[in-house]
């Protein structure tokens, strides 16, 4: 039985049916975490959980301490992790509220500290051809199927800057790089946890159509509405993900 973290993103602050045991703050040799690990139990399972934006929701993508996070989640005891993340819909199959499994990412983002090994000797170079750990991916992707939800197995997440969203040119690039959704955090999160040996999933929720793919601009109540929605469903894949693992025991 692997203890699970699970980090929040935008619309998951919090999952209500955690039953919290403990709350760590664990100090980094790479600085403050976005927030305390809230360690605890669901469905039997236990879980550690991080708001990746802080709580409240202060810290903008570009200024997250990725580092810290991952190191602190590893000192809590993770053996593999569940990201959540809003993200904005590109191709066709990317509708607002669905739930998607991506397989690949593209980065797009700069100026982050993205690797515990600079100015380590010798330079260590991780393969990340497989970003997600396909386990993970496969397990969420049939209890997204047993309960019927609005889901996509599969995609490619480009990683954005942030915090602006993007152009509508820029929306145009990333489609014609094979991009299908776009967000701002998945990177250096994914290839953090690989330099670290825990196994990673991303579970991406849509929030809207990125820019240029309706007509008009984008709208924050909009994105609200979807997000309130889709994480609903989120929460439900996350309750069917532990409640299987708990029967595999």
């Amino acid at each position: 039985m692997k203890t699970t973290a699970i980090i929040g993103g935008s619309g998951l602050s919090q999952i209500e049916s955690l039953t919290i045991i403990e709350q760590k703050r664990i100090q980094t040799p790479y600085g403050k975490p976005s927030s305390t690990c809230t360690i605890g139990e669901l469905a039997g399972q236990k879980v550690i959980f991080l708001a990746r934006h802080g709580a409240p929701h202060t810290i903008a993508p570009h200024k997250i301490n990725y580092r810290a996070n991952l190191w602190a989640l590893k000192e809590a005891g993770a053996e593999q992790i569940i990201a959540i993340a809003a993200v904005g819909g590109i191709t066709p199959e990317m509708t607002p509220t669905r739930i998607i499994i991506p397989e690949q990412i593209i980065d797009y983002s700069y100026g982050r500290e993205h690797t515990y090994f600079a100015g380590t000797e010798p330079v260590k170079h991780i393969d990340f051809s497989y970003p997600y750990d396909e386990s993970l991916r496969k397990q969420l992707i049939n209890n997204a199927a047993q309960l019927k939800l609005n889901s996509h197995a599969g995609g490619i997440y480009g990683c954005t800057q942030g915090p602006r969203l993007e152009t509508a040119a820029e929306i145009t690039r990333m489609e014609r790089d094979g991009c299908d959704l776009v967000g701002m955090t998945g990177m250096p999160e994914a290839a953090l946890a690989r330099e670290l040996d825990i196994p990673y999933v991303c579970c991406a929720v849509i929030a809207n159509w990125a820019a240029g793919k309706t007509a008009g601009t984008i709208a924050m109540p909009e994105i609200i509405d979807n997000l309130e929605q889709g994480m609903h469903n989120t929460k439900k894949l996350l309750h069917q993900f532990f409640s299987d693992t708990n029967h595999q025991v």
